[in-house]
């Protein structure tokens, strides 16, 4: 039996939000598509944010509300949903909340890896009973896309183009025909309303397996892009920090603003290959620099300053964390975080202490 939600180091979206997806179902007066909790309408206000019979709904996700729209809509049809972008482009946290607000439920996940097989996205056996007494349904381990179809679910397939490209699909009958054969059994496994997936891809990472025309057919694509204005990004570092912070319980102040705004500063002007102002190009670094990875420094370092400084985030707390995210390659990326530091870092107004942290690591 789980603890509740409380104790969990990662309790799930729907239980996070359980009093904003309350109040949001009260007060929705929109048509729902079967075996939908919510409308449309209301679950894009559960992820843009907004406010439902009196209670204030955090936005999830800050973007193009038009996107959002599009992702909403296609699950509503008989198409999928392939959310694609380059790392840290929050995929993974858009397809848990659409499902937490669509389904109620955001576990039925296939992790995509190099070794996923296709039992994760079929069907499995236990195969002490396959044994014991042959093929049956009670024999029959579903996978989360089985449970799925079976209860008007959506599924979620994380990293689909790591998946190897045979498993992949796998698919493809699941998402045209709306079934998945049990040969086996001489049977099949309907899919009932409600029933959709939700899968996540990106194109910048190793070991990336094409999909193929026919499963790309079978999907709308919508793709997440960086956060083009500065302002966005830092308000959603300093929202997930604060998440985390607490849900970590780390023993520190939350993070100024200003030690966010320079993280964000950094990796923006590092991804685009050039200065803020337009006067300087740069060398970019191998690594994404994403905006979830300047989350994880800007948390990191506030674990450091908890627990090994005064409780106040510091440039030297910020350092490692930013040293790290940027030096991926040992040999390439040390050099364009040290032409960066000498011509950008230690040049600009107020950022000494920044400069001389760095130094000390680099």
């Amino acid at each position: 039996m789980n603890p509740p939600p409380t104790e969990l180091l990662r309790p799930h979206a729907e239980d996070i939000f359980s009093e904003e997806l309350k109040a949001l179902t009260a007060a929705d007066t929109h048509a729902r598509p079967p075996s939908w909790r919510l409308s449309p309408w209301a679950v894009c206000t559960y992820l843009l944010g907004g406010e439902a019979d009196g209670t204030a709904i955090t936005p999830k996700y800050i973007g193009p509300r038009r996107l959002v729209e599009v992702a909403v809509a296609t699950l509503a049809t008989d198409r999928a949903l392939l959310l694609l972008g380059v790392p840290g482009t929050a995929k993974t946290w858009v397809s848990e909340h659409l499902a937490a607000a669509i389904s109620g439920d955001s576990t039925l996940l296939v992790q995509g890896t190099s070794g996923t097989p296709e039992e994760a996205i079929r069907y499995g056996w236990n195969y002490a009973r396959l044994l014991a007494d042959g093929p049956s349904m009670a024999a029959l381990v579903p996978s989360p896309v089985m449970r799925a179809m079976r209860e008007g679910r959506l599924a979620r397939v994380e990293e689909l183009t790591r998946i190897p490209s045979d498993v992949q699909d796998a698919l493809i009958t699941i998402l045209s025909e709306k079934t998945l054969p049990v040969p086996e059994l001489d049977s099949e496994v309907q899919a009932a309303k409600g029933f959709n997936v939700i899968a996540t891809a990106n194109d910048r990472d190793r070991g990336v397996n094409e999909l193929s025309s026919a499963l790309k057919r079978r999907f709308n694509t919508v793709v997440l892009p960086l956060p083009s204005d500065a302002d966005d990004e830092v308000e959603i570092v300093r929202q997930r920090v604060d998440a985390l912070g607490r849900a970590l319980e780390i023993p520190a102040e939350v993070a100024a603003l200003d030690e966010i705004r320079r993280v964000v500063t950094i990796f923006r002007e590092l991804r685009s290959g050039m200065t803020a102002d337009g006067r300087t190009t740069l060398k970019s670094p191998t690594s994404t620099l994403s905006t979830a990875e300047a989350i994880s420094v800007i948390t990191s370092g506030m674990a450091l300053a908890a627990h090994f400084g005064d409780g106040h985030l510091s440039a030297a707390d910020v350092a490692a964390g930013l040293v790290g995210a940027v030096i991926k390659d040992p040999v390439q990326d040390r050099v364009v975080w040290q032409e960066y530091l000498e011509t950008v870092v230690k040049e600009r107004e107020g950022w000494a202490d920044l400069y001389r942290s760095c130094r000390e690591l680099s």
